[in-house]
Order: structure tokens, then sequence, then C-alpha cells
């Protein structure tokens, strides 16, 4: 049951680009879209939270680095759901799946983890598999091309980081962590949303047609539930076999989109996404030094 929730949660997010694709041809922008599924989900829950778990509030005043967990949520989320809408889905999951990379500079820069020989050369192969993919026919250097390229690394950065700061929040209770997650997407989307209406660069939601609403629920309803087996799967497996079961986002998200015509698929990709995939499995089993106070949270 725990490997089957933390699939089923893979499989929302590797099929989230559909829903939003529908939703955008009702005029409704997917910052937009994130920006109010996620008003509607974090308001519920902070209804359920303040009836049953009112100490998740208090975890805030306890734990201040949940601020920058909720941003980290939040940019990720943002990047990810407007790339996929607006890219080649597979090119955007490959390039946000570049956690190796991420990982090891983040773990060294702020946990203070020197990579070993092992992370450098799982670098190498990350690296050298966004070099495959990137390099398209007719570019002379392997280099982001579009919007949906850099969102798709930027939202893959941000994920890394969201990852750390789980890290360094052990302690802090579950529902704060989720609470802080919901509503920093919230917060970053409706920045973000209200920001590019302000200057021209996103639709007003007014202009939306009503026909996005039911598309909204469907997806809403989806992440609240991906959610939920995320957390019970997580808690029930290692840490490794989460990382190479989450990993099957890569084939829906695949399968799906070039099924429905939403992506490409050529040998240069296969190549590079089975680089980037094969340097992400390596990591999720690679072995890593625990330091004083990792050990100290896994013994309590």
């Amino acid at each position: 049951m725990p490997a089957l929730a933390l699939i089923f949660n893979a499989f929302v997010w590797g099929l989230s680009w559909f829903p939003f694709r529908h939703i955008e041809r009702h005029g409704l922008h997917p910052v937009w879209t994130t920006c109010l599924i996620y008003l509607a989900i974090t308001f519920v829950m902070a209804l359920v939270m303040a009836l049953v778990r009112r100490h998740a509030w208090k975890g805030f005043a306890a734990y201040p680095m949940l601020a920058v967990l909720g941003l980290a949520a939040g940019f990720t989320n943002v990047g990810f759901n407007w790339a996929v809408t607006q890219g080649d889905v597979v090119r955007v999951v490959l390039l946000f799946y570049l956690m190796p990379l991420w990982s090891v500079l983040l773990g060294w820069l702020l946990l203070g983890e020197r990579p070993t020989g092992g992370a450098l050369a799982r670098v190498a192969l990350a690296l050298t598999g966004v070099v495959v993919v990137l390099k398209a026919p007719g570019t002379d250097w392997p280099v982001p091309s579009s919007l949906p390229d850099w969102l798709g690394l930027a939202a893959g950065f941000g994920f890394a980081v969201t990852n750390i700061v789980l890290r360094h929040l052990r302690q802090a209770p579950g529902e704060s962590r989720a609470l802080a997650m919901f509503c920093g997407c919230t917060f970053v989307a409706g920045v973000a949303a209200l920001g590019g209406t302000a200057i021209g660069a996103i639709a007003s939601p007014l202009q939306a047609t009503p026909g996005w609403l039911g598309w909204a629920a469907l997806l809403g309803t989806g992440f609240v539930v991906a959610n939920v087996c995320l957390q019970y799967g997580a808690a029930r497996l290692a840490a490794s076999a989460t990382s190479v079961i989450m990993l099957s986002e890569v084939l829906f998200a695949s399968v799906s989109s070039v099924a429905l015509g939403a992506s490409t698929m050529d040998p240069r990709i296969l190549v590079g996404g089975a680089l980037i995939v094969l340097g992400a499995v390596w990591a999720a089993f690679a072995r890593t030094p625990a330091r004083g106070d990792d050990r100290a949270s896994a013994s309590t």
C-alpha cells in the first residue's frame, strides 16, 4: 500500500499538465490556476487546523524556517505548473528532475556536506544528460532555449531547496510543515499572478470562461489526495525507495504527453533522459555520512 500510494502521487503530478492545459484553453493562466486552487485548499486546511490541530500554527513561532519552506514549495509549484502548460512536457519534467546536481550543491553550501567522489560523478552524469536533452538540432550551445526550459530548471532547483529545508525541519510538527507549504504555494502564486497581470504579462482571470471550474476542482482534489498519499507512503518506506518510486512521474508524464501530442520523443531525448534518471536513481541509493544533528533527529 505505501508503494501504491507513492505511485498514485506520481501519477497525479505526471498527468497534471493535461487539466492545466484544458484550464488555459478557457482563458485562465496556469499561475492564476495554481493560486486559486491552493487558495481554496489552504482555506479549508486552515479551518481544519484551527479546529483540531491548533498547535500547527504555533509551529511557525518555534520554527521560523517554515517560512522558507513555504516560499521554496511555492516557487517549485508555480514554476513546474507554468512550465508543463507552456512547453514540451517530457523536456520540462526531465529538467525538473536534476536532483543530483542541485542536492549536491545545496548540501555543500547550506549543510556543509562536502561532495564525495560518487556525488561528483552523479553530478557529471546528470549534466551530461542535460547537455544531450538541450542540444537540439540547430543550437550552437546546449542551453535552455525557452521560458519553459528555464521554468523547469528553476522549479527543480526550488524542489531541491524544499527537500533541504525539510531535512532541517525534521523536528517541526508535520501539520506545521504541510500548512507552511500550502500557504507558501498560495502566497507565491498570488504574488506572481497579481504582478504578472499588473504589467500585462498574464491575462486577468476575469477574462476566463466558466468552463475551467470543473477542471480546477478535479485538479485540486487530485493534489489533496496525492499529498495524503505522499505523506502516507513516505512515512512507511525508506527514503531511497521513495525517491525511486517518485521517478515514475517521468514515465507517466512521458507516456501521456507523447500519446496526446504534447511532447516529442526522439533518440536524443531518450538518451539524455536515461542519464538524468540514472543519476537520480544512483543518488537515491547512495550512502551519505550522517551529521551529528541528523543522527540525533533520527533517534528521537
